[in-house]
């Protein structure tokens, strides 16, 4: 696609209220000399047209289905209890923003006193064992001195040594413990800053990742067990699309997937498959896929219907033009070429025979040249002119 006048050019993504339905028994002919009209620059500038360019490539057939927006599992975090307890304080409601390490829930619970008890008993353990092992050091290093002075029997250098790594062992173990209770304690209430209204009874459930709050099951007085269900945190930016597909679909991982919804009217949005289920369901014959939508900005939410087609594996080469391009001018089935003039432009009706047809492409059967530029958008403005000068009799005006 080039620009043929300073308009943003883009190729159109649906067929357009003027698309006809495929032709496929009309042979092509030769455009008529009053089917062409010269447009001013102001007429193209007013129009906005954008032109495509006329190729030829892989045709790939498509399957329409109809689909749901759903949050992407992999990024929905399920948050459960990790103590038994009672909720005390739910810092968060459905549709918060949250980030990481931030305080979801606050949960009164004997366990963290016994984590904390753990944790003073091994900081106390270290401090023994580091003082035993002071003192056996300090005597290893006099028996080796009294031992170079032949004042100390071998055996008596041994038992220094021998007590000395079992010192070393015990300041080991002490430590290890220290580490455990330390992880523990932190497991429990998290190294982020603390809410200024804590308790030191409360353990506290932080956000795992930066997201957005979609479910929250507890209120404060719940009694919860381990692995009780408290809220969900999902990254609502990471949306899946689902899909149900007849059985015989050819659809692979990696098809791109084009969809609208009633939300957003004409916009297309664009997915990837990523997931082709293995099974058929037994009611509906159908297979469920998953796509990994296209960043599209906040535009989409879950749990919004789709209107989908999944692109299917490539077949034969075809000449191929945006469907947007295809119009009806008075019973024939035309594209709109374009090439410029001065400042504005010429465009022509030229009718052709349409093959294969979706809602983005059409198959041109005859009629037309890979390289020549089409209109797509603005060719309902250019037929009209076209048809203007055909009423007139002839002569390029506008």
């Amino acid at each position: 696609m080039r620009r043929l006048l300073p308009v943003v050019l883009g190729l159109s993504l649906g067929c357009g209220d003027d698309a006809p339905p495929a032709d496929s028994a009309t042979p092509a002919a030769a455009p008529a000399a009053s089917d062409t009209a010269a447009l001013s620059a102001e007429t193209v500038r007013i129009a906005g047209f954008e032109t495509a360019r006329v190729e030829r490539g892989t045709w790939h057939d498509v399957v329409a289905a109809p689909a749901r927006i759903t949050l992407d599992p992999s990024a929905t975090e399920p948050i459960g209890s990790i103590v038994e307890g009672r909720v005390t304080k739910v810092y968060v409601l459905p549709g918060d923003r949250v980030t990481r390490g931030q305080v979801l829930v606050a949960i009164h619970s004997h366990e963290l006193m016994d984590a904390r008890a753990s944790l003073a008993k091994a900081k106390a353990g270290v401090a023994g064992a580091q003082s035993m092992q002071r003192l056996r050091a300090s005597a290893a290093e006099r028996a080796e001195r009294l031992f170079g002075l032949k004042a100390l029997s071998a055996a008596d250098l041994e038992r220094a040594r021998a007590e000395l790594a079992d010192g070393n062992a015990m300041l080991a173990t002490a430590a290890a413990e220290l580490e455990r209770s330390e992880a523990l304690v932190e497991h429990l209430v998290g190294h982020d800053a603390l809410p200024a209204d804590y308790d030191e009874h409360w353990v506290l459930i932080r956000a795992p990742m930066d997201g957005q709050v979609t479910g929250r099951s507890v209120e404060p007085g719940n009694v919860v067990l381990v692995g009780a269900p408290l809220v969900t945190v999902s990254r609502t930016s990471s949306l899946v699309l689902v899909l149900q597909l007849p059985d015989a679909s050819p659809v692979s991982p990696g098809a791109t997937v084009r969809f609208t919804t009633a939300a957003t009217g004409d916009r297309r949005f664009t997915a990837r498959v990523t997931r082709v289920f293995p099974a058929v369901d037994s009611v509906t014959r159908t297979v469920e896929v998953h796509a990994a939508i296209a960043a599209t900005g906040g535009i989409l939410k879950a749990e919004m219907f789709a209107s989908a087609e999944v692109e299917g594996a490539g077949t034969a080469s075809a000449i191929v033009v945006p469907a947007a391009a295809v119009q009806s001018f008075e019973g024939d089935t035309v594209v709109i070429a374009a090439s410029p003039r001065g400042d504005g432009l010429h465009v022509e009706a030229v009718r052709v025979r349409v093959g294969r047809l979706t809602r983005d492409r059409a198959e041109i059967l005859a009629g037309i040249d890979t390289g020549s530029q089409v209109v797509v958008k603005g060719a309902a403005v250019a037929r009209a002119e076209i048809l203007k000068r055909r009423a007139s009799g002839g002569g390029d005006a506008h």
